[in-house]
């Protein structure tokens, strides 16, 4: 009887394990026991801490409207959203245009995101369309979109007849590739808007606080009958569409909203930044996003706010980590972008891997 008993409380201490590794995922205990290590190794080869924490919070400001456009694109069916490229350029048109107003500020801030939303909106609608004429090959397609548009936006940059000089080349035409905020005072505007320091730790609470707005907004609309239709679509299209729900339309405007996010958080990261950078700097902004996303326990077809939230934080926690400690510790190597390349597309590619087994 006491063999039973021992053998019962083992079973039910294994499913809890199970439980546990289900509920948040390997990758996120992996990545999450990772940084850990890291933050120990720091504080043992004399790293600030407060710098540590201090630039966490802030890379996780900045980045996180970026991976919070990857929710709706998830949720609707169409997988993670790799074509974040071409909000990110509605973002930067709507910035640069902003700059070319002569508007200051604040002001600036506002009108960039102004002109943007509906430039997404309208680009998201025809991106939305192209995923759906696509099913079952999104993320490539997805991939290969993103990728063009900044190829074509390489061009445009050279061609569009903006004027201001705090934008164009001293010599010839075209837009520079980096262009400097503080000529418009948008360097740090959300950041330093409220921003207090707990300690020697700085809280950029403009920023969280933008980050925050953005994702109860997500949140909430997952929350609605829209959200809902959308994710039950994703879910399971054939019993979505069975009870009379538009699932192309619905993949559709989950797209928009997730081109439009993009475009919003490309502002918000550039004035966190300090610099708008055009050219090919969007093309490669996807991975981080997506990576970010699912260490933070989503699947490619599955994702919540919470998973943005923790995803966010760890990734760029360890990233922010990783760079001092490995600088201390191999001094003369560039370990840190290695180890960035590693556990960034190596979480996607787990995560990949997942889908075709048929893991939700």
């Amino acid at each position: 009887m006491s063999e039973m008993n021992g053998n019962g409380n083992g079973n039910n201490r294994l499913r809890c394990v199970g439980g546990v590794l289900g509920g948040i995922g390997l990758p996120t205990l992996i990545i999450g026991g990772f940084w850990v290590f890291t933050v120990i190794a720091g504080h043992f080869v004399g790293i600030s801490m407060s710098t540590l924490v201090s630039d966490t919070i802030k890379r996780a400001g900045m980045n996180g409207i970026l991976v919070l456009a990857m929710v709706p694109a998830i949720q609707s069916g169409t997988g993670p959203n790799f074509a974040l490229p071409i909000g990110i350029v509605c973002g930067l048109l709507g910035l640069v245009t902003a700059i070319e107003l002569n508007l200051m500020g604040m002001a600036w801030f506002l009108t960039s995101c102004a002109i943007a939303i509906p430039l997404a909106a309208i680009v998201g609608y025809g991106y939305g369309k192209l995923m759906n004429a696509v099913k079952g090959s999104e993320m490539t397609i997805a991939t290969y979109t993103g990728f063009s548009i900044v190829a074509l936006m390489c061009l445009a940059w050279l061609m569009i007849p903006f004027k201001n000089p705090k934008m164009g080349w001293f010599i010839g035409t075209g837009l520079r590739e980096t262009i400097q905020l503080d000529a418009v005072g948008g360097a740090q505007i959300l950041n330093n808007f409220l921003m207090f320091t707990i300690g020697e730790v700085i809280v950029p609470t403009g920023l969280l606080l933008t980050f925050a707005f953005f994702s109860f907004l997500v949140w909430l609309f997952f929350r609605s009958k829209r959200g809902i239709a959308i994710s039950a679509g994703g879910i399971n299209p054939k019993f979505a569409r069975a009870t009379g729900l538009d699932i192309d339309g619905n993949r559709v405007f989950a797209n928009v909203i997730s081109t439009v996010l993009g475009a919003i958080g490309i502002i918000v990261y550039s004035q966190s930044y300090g610099y708008a950078q055009l050219y090919t700097a969007p093309l490669m902004m996807a991975f981080p996003a997506v990576a970010a996303v699912l260490i933070g326990g989503a699947t490619a077809s599955r994702a919540k706010v919470s998973h943005v939230i923790i995803g966010v934080v760890l990734f760029q926690g360890l990233l922010t980590t990783a760079l001092p400690v490995a600088n201390e510790v191999f001094a003369g190597t560039d370990l840190s972008e290695i180890m960035r390349m590693i556990i960034q597309n190596g979480i996607i590619l787990y995560a990949l891997t997942q889908v075709k087994r048929g893991v939700q």
